[in-house]
């Protein structure tokens, strides 16, 4: 018996369709896809117990090998497309109280780091996650996850941050693990600690740096020996007036020596040269970039570190965006990520991949690869998600229309779009 039959889909597009785990420079313009042109014939992809792709080809080849009473469920996809599921590659999502007010003020022309002056920003957010409980930030945590389902991500990296101190940083990594074991919640998760988010209160940036080396990560390091926390990457805010290049990199490698990924933020507001930085340590992934230099391109091209472009940064706070066209002809891994967070609340990667396409200057194909396999690689996860192939887990989304661009080209339309969201092979959301 088999889990899932997806069977008369007018395209399926794979992404890829030989194995590899991440696409660079002008090999994004490229995407593998299934195409019938027979309105009789279609596409199918069958799943197995496990939640794996176990075959996918023509409706008759699938046919002529298997029997319909095999199939736990059958799904007709006649007249739609199927693409991955989305891997969103960076999120803060573990957080309560909301920042509207700053919109307006930001509107008026504030900048992010005034916003951060006059109170607001991060530490505004930091307060408040410090007073909740694990329940309160749970069940918000919880409620934002399922959001990002129905919106069709399938796999999210989730950071803390929020919380600046050994006891609230390790109650957030606590809450996203918990996500994590929560059956209800079919959403993957990569969990990342950014207790390097910003300087508290009454600290210098050079005690903060001590704090995390010190005093933070050897707790969760601690936790994370025993089995009680689950952590897989490493992320600071390096940024004048936050974490310089030099904190950043010590707080870095104290992680590696965790046995963590790293995976930071740099480059967002200030040339600082943290790219090449972050290349020379060979980091799995670098985020932000919008001030990234041609030697930094050059830099993470070589390393194989992926850029995470976050378009909705850049548009809410009316930032340059990165230089994406640059990254890609200059050979770069990019990939997408929402950034959802108190700043930037939106979690929808159809938006994202939308924004991409037209703030950013990216080809479709260019941005759904951002969005799926690249992604994925810039959590160590393209392995097993971020396309459609056989072996790999079945996250995936059946869209209502014969071509898979509709998911951006109908902008701000994804709810009537995606049909099904699925994850390892089970319908998880549906709006039939």
């Amino acid at each position: 018996m088999f889990r899932l039959w997806i069977h008369s889909a007018k395209q399926i597009v794979q992404v890829v369709s030989n194995g590899e785990r991440v696409l660079t420079g002008n090999a994004m313009k490229n995407v593998s896809t299934l195409e019938s042109d027979d309105v009789n014939k279609g596409y199918s992809i069958i799943v197995d117990h496990k939640g794996k792709i176990v075959d996918l080809g023509r409706d008759d080849e699938i046919c002529a090998k298997y029997k319909k009473e095999q199939f736990e469920k059958t799904l007709d996809a006649t007249g739609c497309s199927v693409i991955p599921g989305f891997v969103d590659g960076h999120t803060h999502p573990v957080w309560v109280g909301d920042r509207v007010h700053e919109f307006a003020m930001k509107l008026a022309g504030a900048t992010y780091m005034e916003v951060h002056r006059a109170g607001g920003g991060i530490m505004f957010t930091v307060d408040r996650v410090r007073r909740a409980s694990v329940d309160e930030l749970y069940t918000s945590l919880k409620q934002y996850a399922m959001k990002m389902l129905r919106c069709g991500s399938t796999f999210a990296e989730m950071k803390s941050g929020y919380g600046l101190d050994a006891e609230n940083e390790i109650k957030m990594l606590q809450v996203i693990n918990r996500l994590i074991k929560d059956e209800e919640v079919p959403l993957g998760v990569s969990v990342t600690y950014c207790g390097a988010h910003a300087v508290p209160k009454g600290s210098t940036a050079a005690e903060a740096t001590e704090d995390v080396i010190s005093n933070q990560l050897p707790q969760i390091k601690a936790l994370m020996d025993s089995g009680d926390l689950n952590v897989d990457n490493i992320d600071v805010f390096c940024e004048q007036g936050v974490f310089d290049v030099d904190q950043t990199k010590r707080i870095l490698e104290a992680g590696v020596e965790a046995g963590l990924a790293i995976n930071f933020h740099g480059e967002e507001l200030h040339q600082l040269n943290s790219a090449e930085m972050g290349a020379e340590m060979k980091a799995r992934a670098i985020s932000h970039l919008e001030e990234i230099s041609d030697e930094g391109i050059t830099a993470m091209a070589k390393s194989g570190s992926v850029g995470v472009v976050l378009p909705t940064t850049a548009y809410i706070l009316r930032l340059s965006p990165p230089p994406v066209r640059k990254m890609i002809e200059g050979g770069m891994a990019v990939a997408l990520g929402s950034d959802f967070n108190p700043n930037a609340h939106c979690f929808s990667m159809p938006l994202v991949v939308h924004l991409a396409c037209v703030t950013m200057h990216m080809s479709m194909n260019e941005a759904l690869v951002a969005a799926t396999l690249n992604a994925a690689s810039s959590l160590g996860q393209s392995d097993r998600i971020g396309s459609l192939e056989v072996g790999k887990q079945a996250d995936l989304l059946v869209l209502n229309s014969a071509r898979w661009e509709h998911i951006v080209y109908q902008f701000g339309s994804h709810a009537d779009v995606i049909r099904e969201v699925i994850k390892d092979g089970k319908i998880v959301h549906t709006n039939q």
